[in-house]
């Protein structure tokens, strides 16, 4: 847990330094600004729109599911999922925590006044916008139809004409991967305050960092993935047809190595997220932190060892499939220490049930319970049996958006005070956090069931028998739509008649909670000095304490 000696020098004053959201107000201001924290914000409104974008297409297919016969034709149900899956995926999942929290509050958390570079920062957001802009071009001309993994030769040789439109918008989306992870990576190596070592940086920075590596060394391999789908689509080489001499598998297998550790890259900051929240609302250190640092590390180098369990059914030797099932146990190891770690932290611990920290240990169970899961895929005999069933839509859904979006809001709703200066109302808050786990649990846990009787995912009827299975996650995907949109109306109230929050407010520990709410354009007057010496603030008298109560000495 990182800790800080403040001098008094480096602190802001509210009086006399305006905010980043009052230092300039014209619209040329937000469109050219250097700031991390407006181009946080402006990343966190343009992956709002895709979200709703994604859950709406969510929506139709869930629609069509309530009944056997479906409400909607075959081929615009294919490009309903294809589009829930690109833009959920991409648009979403992947930029979430990283661009937005990442991105606002890595340099306030190591004591920098901004990442290392502010253009190519600014620059990731208008190159994220324009593929935003071909996916949306793709969606509405009538959408790909391959699936969000654009299997060959369906995508090269069979699929309608906008695949390439949507693979473009991916490919273009991976330049503003590489951008962010870049930054990141210099910054955290450049640009600490004097004391940030290595082993006190806050979890949160490790697992931006983590993630940071694996984009920068798996996205590459995507890219050139697309543009080898686009040569064979425009040029007719068969690289992926096997009339031509090419290999379908050859496009599965450097499809995976990027898009399993995209699974990492998608839970590696959710990881960072919870490390902050559990030790914050539980009043402990956490438990393990060196542990904990190397579990993330580990994850992330791991991930690139296990891309072939999604190919147990497609042809790949026996012996390979026994090397990457015990691969994917592996992985599991410095996931599962991740898990008791958090739970020890709870231990003893004087739990408050703030929201953040509800969406934190709503990601502790979903995590667990796909976890589990995915660890019944990596065993061959059970893999073989419920692949591409709705059993995986059930597993991967556990991990990428029950627990990376519980994250996701936890840190909304944790930092919220810090990045607007206001407090929104904690009832409703709680209220939407419950709201989401019955929801969800509603929404993908009979998908198990339906997988295990052997429902194909991607199909868009099914028999008479598996209604009820399918009403029950229809309806739970209704309640999921509320409990996710709820944040939407009391955080925009709150932004208008929320409360002023003061520094502090959850009383943790951080760089970034020693500035005003919200932060200074600078950040800091002067950079901050850090040990090891724990600290709170104290409203009452305006000073930071030790957790025993001891002033610090000037």
């Amino acid at each position: 847990m990182t800790v800080t000696t403040v001098d008094r020098a480096a602190l802001p004053n509210p009086t006399e330094e305006p905010s980043y959201l009052t230092s300039e107000n014209t619209v040329v201001s937000w469109l050219f600004t250097r700031d991390h924290k407006r181009i946080a914000l402006m990343f966190f409104a343009s992956i709002t729109f895709f979200f709703f974008i994604g859950g709406m297409a969510a929506t139709l297919m869930r629609l069509n599911l309530a009944t056997p016969q479906g409400l909607l034709q075959p081929a615009v149900y294919n490009r309903m999922f294809t589009m829930h899956g690109i833009i959920m995926v991409w648009f979403f999942l992947i930029p979430s925590i990283p661009t937005t929290f990442g991105n606002f509050f890595v340099p306030l958390m190591i004591g920098a006044r901004d990442l290392a570079f502010p253009r190519v920062n600014l620059a990731s957001w208008y190159v994220f916008n324009l593929s935003g802009l071909i996916v949306l071009y793709s969606l509405i001309m009538g959408g790909a139809d391959t699936g969000w993994t654009f299997y060959t030769p369906l995508s090269t040789i069979y699929a309608n004409g906008y695949v390439l439109a949507a693979a473009l918008a991916v490919f273009v989306n991976g330049f503003s991967s590489i951008m962010t992870s870049l930054n990141f990576v210099v910054t955290i190596h450049r640009l600490r305050a004097p004391g940030m070592t290595w082993m006190r940086l806050p979890l949160f920075v490790w697992g931006i960092y983590a993630v940071s590596v694996v984009m920068l060394t798996a996205t590459p391999v995507l890219t050139m993935d697309t543009l080898l789908l686009a040569v064979s689509r425009f040029t007719g080489v068969g690289l992926f047809d096997p009339q031509h001499g090419g290999d379908p598998l050859l496009w599965q297998h450097m499809f995976w190595f990027y898009s399993h550790p995209a699974v990492y890259i998608m839970i590696l900051p959710a990881m960072g997220v919870v490390s902050e929240i559990i030790p914050c609302f539980a009043r402990r250190p956490i438990f393990g932190y060196a542990g904990m640092t190397i579990a993330l590390m580990s994850i992330s180098i791991l991930s690139f060892f296990v891309w072939a369990h999604h190919m147990f059914v497609a042809g790949i030797s026996i012996y390979s499939g026994v090397v990457f099932s015990l691969m994917t146990f592996f992985v599991a190891v410095p996931s599962a220490i991740k898990v008791f770690n958090w739970t020890v932290s709870l231990h003893k611990g004087r739990i408050t049930f703030d929201a953040p920290m509800l969406y934190a240990l709503g990601f502790i169970l979903l995590f667990t319970l796909g976890g589990l899961s995915g660890m019944m895929l990596a065993t061959l005999a059970v893999d073989v049996d419920v692949h591409g069933t709705y059993f995986v839509v059930a597993h991967f859904h556990y991990i990428m958006v029950g627990a990376t979006v519980s994250a996701f809001f936890g840190a909304l709703h944790y930092w919220w005070p810090k990045m607007t200066g206001r407090m929104y109302p904690e009832m409703w808050a709680r209220f939407a956090a419950i709201l989401t786990y019955v929801g969800f649990n509603l929404t993908f846990f009979p998908q198990f069931i339906l997988g295990y009787l052997g429902m194909p995912r991607r199909s868009y009827t099914y028999p008479v028998d598996w209604q009820v299975w399918n009403v029950l996650s229809s309806g739970g995907a209704s309640i999921l739509a509320v409990a996710y949109t709820l944040p939407l109306l009391y955080l925009g109230w709150s932004l208008f008649r929320g409360k002023r929050a003061p520094i502090n407010p959850w009383r943790a520990t951080g760089l970034e909670w020693i500035t005003s709410s919200p932060p200074p354009k600078q950040n800091f007057s002067h950079t901050p000095v850090v040990t090891r010496e724990p600290y709170r603030y104290d409203p009452e008298d305006g000073t930071f304490v030790t957790q025993e109560g001891t002033p610090y000495a000037e």
